[in-house]
């Protein structure tokens, strides 16, 4: 199931995550893996052929309305235009060092008589080494290159009439409020429909991370609960962790955190997916780090919220994690089920069967997802288009009708490191 190109409209998702998010709906299974972009090691168009890789409330004419801002804000974002609908990222594999020609070593004998610059049998009988290559030996990058396609799209509207509603007010200045409160209102709305957007994102990776690390053993979600429990020689579940060593916990989870966090500092083959290569029989590993300032948090805000004077500042401060790289959530999914997350993802083709196309992961249902710490470029928005325009007004029925239209993609590049801290 490869990403479609072709524009996907996504309003029936947004609609259940943003009645899933404000308890108009209870959680179920939300299934992003048609709109979320996992990254696909094919194109249609070929490579090159060197390297092969690359309503309004009314009361006594009170407008009951107030802005809201969209949550889940955190993630990084790009803008590739209107014109384009894929980006292609460009990675390279890791490459070893290779042997000394400079020098006769117990590996190789590149000085003798009769030796020129390229490979020459050694005149030990019978031969046991040889001389490296010559300096022409031709050593090419080994690019890793990653397709992220498609849009999704919504569209929103709202109707206003020019003389229709204005018996219904005493003056200019309170009908002016009343459009004021609806302009306000369908803003929110708005806000509302990003957010679920954002929250989609967040959902379909966090679900596609526990769905690749199944089949890669990279390390990149941490049962918290056996964690504890490995440490203090216990076998506590979650409930009875959290109801009678909450103390202990976050202790234990404080320390943890800032661990991976310093891992994560390193180059190493940890916390993400490596697409194999193969060239000549050497395999390649892709390798990733990231620095602290590239690193972003999420955690669940209600299980720290009474003890953030003893966890955030400990995680948190200028020489660790910078606090504006952090954000606490609420809920994951639905309001009423706090810490729990069903979502299907879309994920790229870990396991080799899918021609490089990514497919729809496993249902992923979780009931405690803690947090989250990830590299910035794991997790983006691509921003393609977001107008609003207005037709002019009806000549015969006075109205007229604003139409907002959006037209986004959701990136999740699992090739970047990305920890997800669950309690099962």
């Amino acid at each position: 199931m490869a990403r479609a190109l072709n524009t996907q409209d996504c309003y029936a998702l947004m609609n259940q995550i943003v009645k899933e998010a404000t308890g108009q709906a209870t959680i179920n299974v939300v299934d992003v893996s048609s709109f979320q972009s996992a990254g696909e090691l094919v194109l249609a168009s070929g490579v090159e052929n060197t390297l092969n890789s690359l309503s309004l409330v009314l009361g006594r004419t009170f407008m009951a309305v107030r802005p809201y801002t969209a949550k889940l804000r955190i993630f990084n974002t790009i803008n590739n235009g209107a014109y384009a609908n894929r980006m292609r990222k460009i990675s390279f594999y890791s490459k070893d060092a290779l042997p000394s020609g400079e020098y006769n070593t117990q590996l190789y004998t590149n000085y003798g008589m009769g030796f020129d610059n390229g490979v020459n049998p050694d005149s030990q009988t019978p031969p046991q080494d040889q001389s490296t290559m010559s300096m022409w030996e031709q050593n090419q990058p080994v690019p890793l290159e990653m397709n992220f396609g498609g849009s999704s799209v919504w569209q929103d509207s709202m109707t206003r009439y020019e003389n229709a509603l204005k018996i219904a007010f005493r003056d200019p200045s309170e009908f002016a409020a009343f459009v004021a409160g609806v302009m306000t209102e369908k803003a929110n709305d708005i806000e509302s429909q990003k957010e679920a957007f954002n929250r989609a994102l967040l959902l379909g990776h966090m679900a596609g991370v526990v769905d690749v690390d199944a089949i890669t053993s990279q390390g990149s979600v941490i049962d918290l609960t056996a964690g504890f429990n490995a440490k203090y020689g216990t076998t506590y579940n979650r409930t009875q962790i959290l109801q009678g060593h909450l103390t202990e916990f976050l202790e234990y989870f404080v320390a943890e955190f800032k661990g991976v966090s310093e891992k994560m500092t390193y180059r190493s083959k940890k916390y993400h997916w490596t697409p194999p290569k193969t060239i000549n029989g050497v395999s390649y590993n892709l390798l990733r780090h990231t620095p602290k300032d590239r690193q972003k948090a999420l955690l669940y805000e209600p299980l720290f919220r009474d003890s953030k004077s003893m966890v955030l500042p400990q995680i948190f401060n200028p020489q660790y994690l910078d606090i504006e790289n952090y954000e606490g959530v609420e809920f994951w999914q639905a309001e009423g089920s706090g810490p729990a997350i069903n979502v299907t993802p879309a994920i790229p083709d870990v396991a080799g069967t899918n021609n490089g196309e990514q497919q729809a992961g496993t249902t992923v249902a979780l009931d405690f997802v803690v947090g989250a710490i990830f590299d910035e470029d794991a997790v983006m928005i691509d921003y393609q288009l977001d107008t609003a325009r207005t037709t002019p007004v009806e000549a015969r029925k006075g109205y007229m009708n604003t139409w907002w239209t959006f037209r986004k993609n959701m990136i999740s590049d699992f090739t970047e490191n990305f920890v997800l801290f669950v309690m099962l």
